[in-house]
């Protein structure tokens, strides 16, 4: 049976893009989310969270937790394949309070469009 892990790299990948993207302090962006400090220290050294952290962590990113998971085993397995783009960016776009319905659907077509585009020439 295949084994599961955490992918620390990307966790702390997507926390960092957060806090930049508010302009948040390590120290500021633990108290938003409700984690210790030290835990984001910990996942930017490639330390594993304790399972609370982790559950905290990704229910505040609102994505799932299997965009988090790194499975050993078969290479060509589905399991190992790159999620779709728009399935892990539709969340996020949704959960933006300055976005309305009209600019989500206008973004997804535009990032569709350009992934469309990257790929034909790739």
């Amino acid at each position: 049976m295949a084994k599961t892990t955490i992918n620390t790299a990307a966790l702390h990948s997507a926390l960092d893009a957060v806090r930049r993207e508010r302009g948040l302090s390590w120290r500021a962006l633990a108290g938003e989310i409700g984690v210790s400090p030290s835990l984001l220290s910990r996942l930017g050294n490639g330390l594993k969270p304790d399972t609370d952290g982790f559950a905290t962590i990704v229910a505040w990113l609102k994505l799932p937790a299997e965009q988090f998971f790194d499975r050993d085993g078969d290479d060509n397995s589905a399991d190992t394949q790159e999620p779709d783009l728009m399935a892990q960016l539709a969340p996020l776009l949704r959960a933006r309070k300055d976005l309305s319905e009209t600019d989500i659907k206008y973004l997804e077509q535009v990032i569709g469009l350009a992934v469309g585009h990257a790929r034909a020439q790739g």
